[in-house]
């Protein structure tokens, strides 16, 4: 399905935001206070909108690796890096966030928009980014959640049950994908209980932090400094 929607993914990822997608992710990329440095690791990278996000902030990550497992996604996200001339700091490879193929404590910073949803095994993939991450690293996830203010949930839920699906179909010519967004969108978990899973996942700090009335949350944790692992 991803790989089938991969050409217009961007495309409609602006639209069906109204191009606020940006903000969320530059929010993201803030959270982790980055000074140049650092090994970024984004996952569910898909077209690597985030990870180039993390290559090109003022200060930027010094090198960030995305894994995804939608070789067309990753095909588009390897050519926008080659035109952005970022390719000797950020590279895209096809993986699994629930077994990465990176060691223990070798990144400084984790990050994922708008995929921990869509991972089969989210309690695997929390403990795998735990495990990839140095003592005292940071961890942001960008990911859509329901508002809870009653009016506004309601209009997000007529938008994303009604609108959203007919927008996605009619331009992604995917008969399946945008219902299954809106779909996947009301089976994860609220905050609250993603909060508890990457707590249970070893992490501390953990915050959810609500985005454009609720909407989307960006979860921010870190990987505890005294767990015995050093550089």
């Amino acid at each position: 399905m991803f790989d089938a929607i991969a050409g217009r993914y961007d495309f409609l990822n602006h639209l069906l935001s109204a191009g606020i997608d940006r903000r969320w992710r530059r929010r993201a990329i803030r959270s982790l206070e980055l000074t140049g440095r650092e090994r970024v690791l984004d996952l569910c990278a898909g077209t690597g909108d985030l990870a180039i996000a993390a290559a090109r902030a003022a200060p930027g990550a010094d090198r960030v690796v995305g894994i995804d497992f939608a070789a067309a996604m990753l095909r588009i996200g390897r050519e926008k890096i080659r035109r952005a001339r970022i390719d000797d700091r950020v590279a895209l490879v096809r993986g699994d966030a629930a077994c990465l193929p990176i060691g223990d404590a070798s990144v400084d910073a984790v990050t994922i928009a708008f995929g921990i949803r869509n991972v089969e095994d989210v309690g695997g993939a929390c403990r795998e980014m735990h495990r990839v991450l140095k003592p005292g690293g940071r961890l942001a996830i960008l990911e859509f959640a329901v508002p809870t203010t009653p009016v506004v949930g309601a209009v997000y839920l007529w938008y994303l049950h009604r609108v959203l699906p007919r927008i996605g179909r009619a331009v992604s010519r995917h008969a399946d994908a945008y219902g299954y967004l809106s779909d996947s969108i009301d089976a994860f978990a609220t905050p609250e209980q993603f909060v508890k899973t990457l707590r249970h996942g070893g992490f501390v700090d953990v915050a959810a932090v609500p985005l454009t009335f609720g909407s989307v949350c960006l979860y921010v944790a870190r990987r505890d400094s005294g767990l015995g692992i050093r550089d």
